[in-house]
């Protein structure tokens, strides 16, 4: 079993920058990818960036904003935002794969982007 915890969110004003951070805990488990995924007020979840041993990959409306990364040896990933919009206003969570094809997801962490 495997327990994902997301630290970082808050209000932002637009322009501005957050740190967004996963831990994946538990025993027995190798991570295949992780990925930040959000869900806005109305809207369905949808992925934001996903990392793996090989390569990294973005959402097209983030691209060139954000920025993730991951720690293979501490198990964990971090997602840089810069330049925010009101639009990345959303719930963002943490999601892991791992070698057996299990799926796990974090309880989610608000990024609120407003003046």
């Amino acid at each position: 079993q495997v327990q994902l915890v997301e630290s970082g969110g808050g209000l932002v004003q637009p322009g501005g920058s957050l740190t967004l951070s996963c831990a994946a805990s538990g025993s027995g488990f190798s991570i295949y990818a992780m990925g930040w995924y959000r869900q806005a007020p109305g809207k369905q979840r949808e992925l934001v960036a996903l990392i793996t041993a090989a390569s990294a990959n973005y959402a097209d409306s983030v691209k060139g904003r954000f920025t993730i990364s991951r720690d293979m040896a501490k198990n964990t990933m971090a997602l840089q935002m810069n330049s925010l919009k009101p639009e990345d206003t959303a719930v963002y969570y943490c999601r892991a794969v791992d070698t057996r094809g299990y799926d796990y997801w974090g309880q989610g962490t608000q990024v609120t982007v407003s003046s």
